[in-house]
This record gives structure tokens, sequence and C-alpha cells, in this order.
């Protein structure tokens, strides 16, 4: 192994699966070229040659750091090596990374517990019936209907029941977040450093200040973009940005325009109850469905994730609704063609099974929550105070969480703070995201002593979903040099939200070549958080 190189790590998964395609599209979206499960797990990380330009390894780690008779699981791990695809050949988001970061850079990613790693978790037995289960469940909005909650309560109890009976591998307990902040330092150490270098994204974030908590003194870089919360402290602040975008793009780029925002938003509104009275069916070549509240509610969370994508389909999607036609709102959700069942190959030890990873995390993670459907009904009230959206927070967190019974003891519970990290951590918040509002950022601030924090001027999921070259200047400064941008720094993102009609980007006359090519990698980078985003809330 060459110790010489740079190694920066970004986890694969998320719990909004942002990091899945952001570090490798092809690790994602050509599973079929690769067969993991032919791999031979080891202690150390014995490289192959994967998805061409790539480099693939199973890492054995221990299920339970404290207890090794507990068993074993074994990581996927992936990197991109320093220098193996240049700026002029942007194959992937991995090459886009090193473009971000320098290309003096490994780019590591692994798989935590439970999805392409194994023990794998599975509450199904075939994916038939996992299909059959989410046939019809989602998108679900509180909001729908009077037993939209209790509904979606019984399902979470329906789940935890499942998830507890038939985790035959022992993994469920061992997904927390902690034993995966192990896992990085393992891997770290592995490729032969004492400190970990990390870009955390969402999920991410969390892995990130965890991993800090858990070892201040193994913080070499620590860069959190968009510190997850699931709190909708941010979120019509979204939903305004886009009514005040939409005025200011004009009818031309926006064609759900109006005057001023809050004729945009009396038309939204309109919408909103004329659907909820009547449903529209969309039947297209490929796929059908129903455009319903819960539908179009969802499409509109969905695109305060990545608005500088969204907005524009959106807007036209919602013009189109209004005259019975849901066809662009529906194709905004449909990533993948209609599930058809393999009934030769319906159980394959590295399938996709995000979802069910994602809960076990989210349930497992903290306190078991223990309310009753009443003390559920109260909880959301009182949190619908704080957002309109707040239905599908609080849906896919406290209420189906309610029926989750796989619980380690000893989990880390926090805090999650350090009083002195051997490197100070890294900050990134933007101006409205949806589900890490800056609050929470300057929370996480506050619990590590001389961290800096710096905003992006746009909305959305993390800085990474609208391209900025400031944004990326501070990033590679603070890998590579160690610099913090000063108290106050504010960077602007460099595409506008309502863009023209897809088409060759012109040259901007005020870029350098280099500044030319770092946009572009961010393009590539932003435009793959859609089919992600879209996968988690789609219809």
């Amino acid at each position: 192994m060459d110790l010489g190189r740079k190694t920066a790590m970004i986890p694969l998964s998320t719990l909004f699966s942002l990091s899945t395609l952001l570090v490798s599209p092809a690790l994602a979206q050509t599973t079929s070229t690769f067969l993991w499960d032919q791999l031979t797990p080891g202690k150390h990380l014995n490289w192959v040659t994967c998805y061409s330009t790539f480099q693939c390894a199973r890492l054995e780690v221990p299920l339970d750091y404290a207890n090794a008779s507990a068993g074993t699981a074994d990581l996927a791990v992936i990197r991109l090596p320093a220098n193996e695809v240049g700026v002029d050949t942007l194959v992937s988001t991995g090459a886009s990374f090193q473009v971000v970061f320098g290309s003096e850079y490994d780019i590591v990613s692994f798989d935590p517990r439970g999805h392409y790693s194994t023990p794998v978790a599975s509450f199904f037995q075939t994916d038939a019936e996992r299909a059959l289960w989410n046939a019809g469940s989602l998108p679900s909005s509180l909001n729908a209907s009077a037993d939209a909650l209790p509904h979606d309560w019984a399902r979470g109890s329906v789940l935890g029941q499942l998830a507890a009976q038939r985790d035959t591998s022992g993994i469920l307990k061992y997904m927390t977040t902690d034993n995966v902040a192990r896992d990085m330092l393992l891997i770290t150490e592995k490729f032969g450093f004492e400190k970990l270098k990390y870009y955390g994204i969402s999920y991410g974030s969390i892995l990130g200040v965890t991993f800090a908590a858990l070892f201040p003194d193994k913080v070499e870089r620590i860069l959190i973009d968009a510190n997850l919360t699931i709190e909708a402290t941010d979120t019509d602040k979204v939903l305004q940005t886009f009514f005040d975008s939409c005025v200011a793009a004009g009818p031309d780029l926006c064609a759900f325009y109006e005057s001023t925002a809050s004729a945009i938003a009396d038309r939204l509104t309109a919408l909103t109850n004329s659907i909820r009275k009547q449903p529209v069916p969309v039947v297209t070549p490929t796929a059908y469905g129903i455009i319903d509240y819960s539908a179009l509610r969802s499409v509109l969370f969905t695109s305060f994730y990545v608005p500088y994508i969204l907005w524009g389909p959106v807007a036209q999607g919602l013009a189109a609704l209004e005259g019975g036609d849901g066809s662009i709102l529906f194709s905004i959700t449909q990533t993948a063609p209609p599930f058809q069942c393999d009934c030769s190959n319906d159980t394959v030890p590295f399938h996709l099974n995000n979802a069910e990873a994602v809960f076990a995390v989210q349930c497992g993670d903290g306190v078991q929550v223990t309310d009753t459907l009443d003390e559920l009904r109260d909880f959301y009230d009182n949190a619908a105070k704080t957002s309109q959206f707040v239905e599908f927070l609080v849906g896919g967190g406290r209420v189906t969480c309610a029926g989750w019974k796989v619980y380690r003891e000893g989990r880390f519970l926090g805090p999650v703070a350090a009083a002195n990290t051997s490197f100070p951590l890294l900050l990134l918040t933007t101006s409205a995201d949806p589900v890490a509002p800056e609050a929470a950022a300057l929370q996480t601030l506050a619990g590590f002593p001389g961290s800096a924090i710096f905003t992006q001027d746009s909305p959305g999921h993390a800085s990474i979903t609208a391209p900025s070259i400031c944004t990326s200047t501070y990033f590679r400064q603070y890998f590579q040099n160690g610099t913090l941008p000063a108290p106050g720094t504010v960077c602007a993102a460099d595409i506008p939200i309502f863009s023209p009609p897809q088409g060759p980007p012109a040259k901007r006359a005020d870029l350098s070549a280099d500044d030319e090519a770092l946009l572009a990698a961010l393009k590539v980078i932003a435009d793959s958080v859609r089919p992600v985003i879209t996968k988690k809330y789609g219809n």
C-alpha cells in the first residue's frame, strides 16, 4: 500500500441515500456488473478491480467491538485511486469529487452495516414480498385522512415485529451509528493512517459528529455538510423560496408563475384542495398511478431537497395538473421501471434493501419510543406548528419507530460533543434546508469548541445540490491546508434556481479553465442526487 497517498472517506449510504450515488453512481446503477458476494472477506483491504476504474474489497469487522464472540460483519469498501481518472474524463461522481478535493486523494467509500455489507438487514424473505408490502403505501401524508396516522403507526408496528422475528443473523442491534463510527476508524487504520479525513452529507453528518465525539483525538479533517436533525424549522422557508424564485424567474422559466409570491401560494393551495377532492389518474407507456393529495405533497417535499434540479419540472407539472394532466409530476418520481418478479433469482445477497436498513438505524439508534397512539397524535399536532410539511418527517420517524423492538444495551446516546478534537471540524449549512436547519449546525458547533461554520446561500439539502465554486474552494482549502473560513462567510451558488431548457452550458468569461472544470464536476454531483431522493420519497 502506498502510504504516501492521501485518503478522503465519504460514506456510500446515508439516511436519505444521498451519498450512494454521490460517490459512485456505477455502484448503485450497475450492480449486476460486479458480484460483491464473490469477494472473499478479510481482515485487510485486499483490493480487486471493479466498475472499470474503481477498486473494491470486503473488510471483516466485529459485530460488537465490546464482545468478539458476537461474530463479524463484512463491509463493502470501494475506492477511486488517486490520479486514476482526470478532469477531462469525468466518468462518475467519484471522479468529480476528486476534482473538488484534489486529484492527489483516493476517494474512499464504504457501505454501512446492513446494505451491501453482510449480514444484510432484511425484513422480507423475497423481493416480491417486499414489493407487495410497499405497493400503494408511498407516499404517505399524515394529513391525507383521519386514519393516516393510525395507519402509519400500525404499519410501523408490523415492520417492527417482522424485523425482530426475522433477524436471524442478529445484525439489527449492531447497526447503530456508534458501531459504524468504529468501523470508520478501523477502515482508516487499515489504510495505515491514525486519523480520519471525512466528508459527511445528511446521515453522513451524524456519522461524522458521532465519530468526533467518540474519537476526538482521531480527527484529522471532518467536514459536515447539512447537519441532519429531521427538524422542520426551515422547511416552510424552502417553500417560500420556491414562491419568491418563481416570481423572480418569470413566466418563461417558471410555468407556475404569478406576479406575486402570495398569488403563487394561493394558486398552489387551490390546486391542492382540488386534488384532495378529486385525484388525477395517470397512465404512461411504461407505468401508471395516481396523483392524489399524498402524491402531490410528496413531490413538493421531494423537490425541497434538490430545488435547482426539480423546481423547473415541478412548476411545469403543477401547471399541467391544473388541466388534469398528472404525467409530469408522476414522471418525476419514476426512477425505475415497475417491479418485475425474477422468480429464478429472488434472493440476492447484495440487494438494495435501503428502506429496511434505514428503518433499523433510525429506530435503533436513539432512545426507545414508547408513545401510545394518543401520545403520538399530541406529538404530531405540536410538531405541525413548526411546518406544514412535518407530515413526512414525523411519519417516517417517531410514528413508525413506536413499533421498533430491537435495541442494543450500551449504545451511544450522546452527548454528541467533544471539548477538544485533534483538529477543528468544519460545518456547512445552506440558507434553507428542509431537514437540516442552520439551528442544528449551530448546536453542533457549540458542542465542538474551536470548530468553524459557513453558509451557502441556496435552498436545498446540503451544498452539493447547488454548485458553488466558492464553497468548493473552502472544501479544498480545509482538506489540503486546514484553513477555516472566517466567521460570517457566505458563498453564493453559481447557477440559477430556474434554468433555461437543458442544453450545452455556455462558457463563462469570468471563469478560468480550472473553475469551468470544477463547475462541470459540481453539476455532475448535483445531477446524481435526484434519482436517489426521488427513489426515497417518490411514488
